[in-house]
């Protein structure tokens, strides 16, 4: 049996501005991070990123997920990574070399170099993307003064003489000697036209130009080779030459005098390195850049730059990016000072996100923190052990039959136990993760089929309010919702839904939920079926208390106002810290928010104030929008005298915790605002 065990994480990454390039505009980046364990919290772990480029990768193929999830499942019967059978998916054996180097190595630091010892930084160039001849002209600007001294310009968007007129003003104040320019020409030159272009652009001194031609001309590249003022560098000339024999006879025949090298696209790192080798023989220069990678792949790829670069380094200015396209990076201790990329663990090291959770969950120690939400106090960390975790993650896999391979939604905040409790089940299950930034549209750009998904009710509501994506949610197979009270309005809109649905019942202290609530179908509920294992009773005062294997060594007693049934299930009443208790009558919030919410057509929330005669009296917060005298006279004909509001205040908004949940402290503090 193999000692591998293999996750797949789907990732959307956001550009901070629209990136132009040759193939267009890309706003979205979407990668797939291989996760390679040796189980479920092993100490020893490793991530790679799969990433090929739209329009561009030789494996930006129909099926790409599935020829990834096949490989991975062959990786994990036979124990080994076939590298030669890799050879036609040069992003996947990237992703792949990437993971198991980080495996091996037991960190982020994959090579050790002055580079990973923070003794020096890679030299990089600063790009100037596709645009106008203004936001051209900005980005030169930004990048000089930033301290760059290699600029590298993407041609060809905009007319010739007025990127000639750029190349001018450059020179105009740096001589060669201070600024280097490199041009990449994306193989927008005509054949008949490229030389004499090449002539003009020798004018200013340009130390090379990428791809003049597109690929694929070998006989007009090889004589623009022998011709050229200018070196010229091979980049998607490269692409899909995957054989070491094909390597050669391309290089044999062009005789560029450079070529570049990106592992994601050439080969993987083993391929590199074979162009490397042929580039040594015939006497061909080289320099490494990156792919719009996140993070990830491109602390990967510096990481093997430094270890690829002679000793000691020279100036030759490599092509990495600089770690600050996407507005949802991957956390990395990657920074560019100047005109050099920098890694800086003891600096900044990688916490919080996606990264600082997996490490936190594969590090050795055998515990992990997790954060309450503070919808009902004050936000408090606790400490758990993994094997707890591991155990609430069987019992929900186990209720809803979640198999591997099965495709997941992350789309909450991992710094909370609901999305943390994800990842776990997903390590747990073998489950395909699709991973999308927090938001209160989760579905917005999600385009396959979801066998598994968790959402706070906002979350749910939202999208249900935009057809296409009221259609994706309808398509999840198994929906749980939690983190607060479902609207009564929005469970009756979800009856009809053609999937599993159900309310959760949990809190931070319990590893997320104990108990599932089915809101749809045939099996639709108002009470709670709690997992396998777990024991339920009643406290004097009512209270629920919670027995299970994964909630701590004791009993665990609730805040939580409980019916228990005789078949095992449960009914939750309300929050005995929500107990409004107003001249000797107990009321419970949420009871009455749930009794008077039909009539109330915007958001609000029951709290309350003291009061010299009756200790407490009920006060309605309530957004401004809302007609206060209907509504105060609806409330009267639902409610008994004691029930009743004694003050209505509006409000510009309802306090919410971060997770969706009705802030009921800051409620409270709003409410004395009134007296």
């Amino acid at each position: 049996m193999s000692r591998f065990q293999l996750s797949i994480f789907n990732y959307l990454l956001t550009f901070r501005r629209p990136a132009g390039t040759s193939r267009g505009v890309y706003t979205t980046r979407n990668v797939w991070y291989v996760l390679l364990s040796s189980g479920e919290y092993p100490g020893k772990w490793g991530i790679g990123e799969c990433a090929p480029l739209p329009g561009l990768s030789c494996d930006d193929i129909p099926g790409y997920e599935r020829i990834l999830r096949n490989v991975c499942r062959q990786i994990e019967e036979n124990g080994v990574m076939d590298v030669d059978s890799l050879r036609p998916y040069p992003s996947i054996l990237f992703g792949l070399e990437t993971a198991f180097r980080q495996y091996e190595t037991g960190s982020f630091r994959l090579w050790d170099t002055p580079f990973s010892r923070e003794e020096e930084g890679i030299p990089i160039n600063g790009l100037i993307w596709m645009g106008d001849y203004r936001k051209m002209a900005e980005q030169i600007e930004s990048k000089l003064k930033e301290g760059f001294r290699c600029i590298k310009l993407k041609i060809g968007a905009i007319r010739f003489d007025d990127e000639l007129s750029l190349l001018r003003r450059i020179r105009s104040r740096f001589p060669a000697n201070e600024i280097t320019l490199r041009i990449d020409a994306n193989g927008a030159f005509l054949p008949g036209e490229a030389l004499d272009k090449l002539k003009q652009l020798a004018e200013w001194d340009i130390h090379s130009i990428e791809q003049p031609v597109r690929a694929g001309q070998w006989d007009v590249m090889a004589q623009l080779a022998a011709e050229t003022p200018i070196p010229i560098a091979l980049d998607e000339e490269l692409i899909g030459w995957n054989r070491r024999e094909d390597k050669r006879r391309l290089l044999e025949t062009i005789h560029p005098q450079y070529i570049i090298l990106k592992p994601s696209l050439h080969g993987g790192i083993s391929g590199c390195r074979e162009w490397i080798d042929e580039a040594g023989r015939l006497g061909t220069g080289w320099w490494i850049t990156s792919a719009l990678e996140s993070n990830i792949g491109l602390n990967a790829i510096a990481q093997w730059t430094a270890s690829a670069l002679p000793r000691p380094p020279g100036e030759s200015f490599q092509g990495l990016g600089t770690g600050g396209l996407f507005t949802n990076n991957i956390n990395m201790p990657l920074e560019v000072r100047e005109d050099r990329l920098w890694w800086l663990p003891s600096l900044c090291p990688p916490a919080g996100g996606l990264g600082g959770r997996l490490s936190e969950w594969f590090s050795p120690t055998p515990y992990m923190t997790v954060q309450t939400s503070g919808s009902t106090g004050t936000p408090k960390q606790l400490t758990v052990k993994k094997t707890q975790m591991i155990e609430s993650a069987r019992a929900t896999c186990s209720f809803l039959r979640l198999k591997k391979g099965d495709k997941a939604l992350l789309c909450m905040d991992t710094k909370y136990i609901g999305a943390k409790m994800m990842l776990v089940r997903s390590f747990v299950a073998g489950l395909d993760l699709l991973i999308r930034e927090p938001s209160g549209h989760p579905l917005k750009d999600v385009d396959s089929p979801i066998d598994f998904a968790a959402m706070v009710p906002l979350q749910v509501y939202n999208s249900l309010q935009v057809p296409e994506e009221k259609e994706r949610l309808k398509q999840i197979k198994k929906l749980l919702i939690g983190g607060g009270a479902i609207n009564p309005a929005l469970e009756d809109e979800l009856k009809s839904f053609p999937g599993e649905l159900y309310s959760t019942y949990g809190m931070t202290e319990t590893l997320s939920h104990i108990a599932l609530r089915r809101i749809n179908g045939s099996e639709a509920s108002v009470c709670y079926t709690p997992f396998e294992g777990v024991r339920l009773t009643l406290a004097d005062d009512a209270r629920l208390v919670i027995e299970a294997p994964w909630a701590g060594d004791s009993p665990l007693r609730t805040n939580d106002i409980a019916e228990l049934l005789p078949d095992g299930r449960f009914r939750i009443l309300g929050r005995a810290d929500n107990l409004i208790n107003s001249g000797g009558v107990k009321l419970q919030t949420e009871s009455l928010e749930e009794k008077i919410r039909p009539v109330i057509p915007v958001p609000f929330a029951i709290t309350s104030a003291p009061h010299p005669k009756f200790g407490e009296i009920v006060v309605l917060l309530i957004e401004k929008t809302a007609d206060i005298d209907t509504i105060s006279k609806q409330i009267n004909n639902l409610c008994l005298p004691c029930e009743r509001p004694k003050i209505i205040r509006p409000v510009d908004i309802i306090p919410m915790t971060e997770n969706g949940k009705t802030d009921r402290k800051a409620c409270k503090e709003l409410a004395l605002l009134t007296l």
